[in-house]
């Protein structure tokens, strides 16, 4: 749950917040986009413990790249990062309304998302930390197809309703995660839309499935809930396109109830998919994903006995339709190595 916080600490974060938020209101946005990106350089220089997280989780990411390349993705990916929440978080609302969001917006590959959006369809929409995941169901909800959306309150208490006033400004509905699945449920069986951020780590207690090459853990509510509702899942993303204030939405795979439903684990099958999926969205635009989100902290029970991975486990690596022998050998590799741990 969110930590408490002294009411002083709460009033001073919240003003200065709103202070930068007054100021940028003065300067052109892209001007504002430079502004935030150089700030993300300065963060990326004088942060050494982020930079070498962000730069490790790159690095096993992308085993082929060159080290130049992972330092300089790795820095467009921290300036990204305060574009998003210097600037794209403030003005969205106000520049993205239902009248000019052509303007900032354009609709990718997502035709069969709309299909379904237009014929009232429940489903369940995930995306990962990279494009601008907070923009994507705020569109849809400006476009005019309203969703709710799944979201961890912020530990201020000021911050979060000030940010939430702006979430919600044009049709989305937030969610607070705690306590959320019977809403969740309510909305599917209603033939609603919901949406989830579906690359947060999920513990020790979660279901270990492939995601660039190494085992992460990821929710079992999700997959669960689609089989229960018996609901597709869609991922997609919101992709930044030349740097400016303008979006691309496209759809990486939409999840089917017949998709799963000969396989001899669906829910390992569903997870596993949603986050191939996932690498697809960011591989697209590998500069746009947090990386130093610590996506990989938690690790599976035989890594954290130091013992080698189970068969049963092979045995589901293996079932998965595209899944290679190349890349189940180095996904077992990398588990049976203890030095891939991740940066603290």
């Amino acid at each position: 749950m969110a930590r408490n916080q002294s009411a002083l600490t709460n009033w001073s974060q919240y003003l200065a917040l709103r202070g930068v938020a007054s100021l940028m209101q003065c300067f052109d946005v892209e001007q504002n986009l430079h502004t935030a990106a150089t700030i993300g350089s300065l963060f990326y220089r004088l942060n050494p413990k982020r930079r070498r997280r962000a730069e490790r989780n790159i690095a096993l990411s992308f085993p082929d790249w060159s080290a130049q390349r992972v330092r300089r993705v790795a820095e467009r990916s921290m300036q990204h990062m305060f574009q998003l929440f210097m600037v794209d978080a403030l003005v969205a609302p106000r520049l993205i309304t239902p009248a000019t969001w052509p303007q900032y917006v354009c609709l990718g590959e997502i035709e069969p998302v709309l299909d379904r959006l237009v014929r009232g369809r429940p489903m369940i929409l995930l995306t990962g930390h990279c494009g601008n995941w907070e923009l994507l169901g705020y569109a849809l909800s400006v476009i005019g197809f309203p969703m709710s959306a799944l979201a961890r309150p912020l530990d201020n208490p000021l911050i979060d309703r000030y940010l939430l006033q702006i979430r919600e400004a044009r049709g989305l509905k937030v969610i607070t995660k705690w306590g959320a699945m019977p809403i969740v449920r309510q909305t599917l069986h209603g033939g609603g839309r919901i949406g989830f951020i579906a690359d947060q780590n999920a513990g020790d207690q979660g279901l270990f499935v492939p995601f660039f090459g190494r085992l992460a853990s990821s929710y079992k509510s999700i997959g669960l809930l689609a089989m229960h509702h018996r609901v597709p899942i869609v991922t997609g993303h919101a992709r930044r396109r030349g740097g400016r204030m303008k979006y691309e939405l496209n759809c990486t795979d939409i999840i089917t109830p017949d998709d799963w439903a000969g396989q001899p684990d669906p829910l390992f099958y569903i997870t596993a998919r949603y986050n191939r999926a996932m690498e697809q969205m960011i591989t697209a635009a590998p500069e746009q994903y947090l990386w130093l989100h610590r996506r990989w902290k938690s690790r599976p029970r035989h890594e954290r006995r130091g013992e080698p991975m189970p068969a049963r486990l092979r045995a589901k690596l293996r079932s998965l339709p595209w899944m290679t022998p190349s890349e189940l050998d180095r996904i077992v590799a990398l588990s049976d190595d203890p030095a891939h741990q991740e940066v603290r």
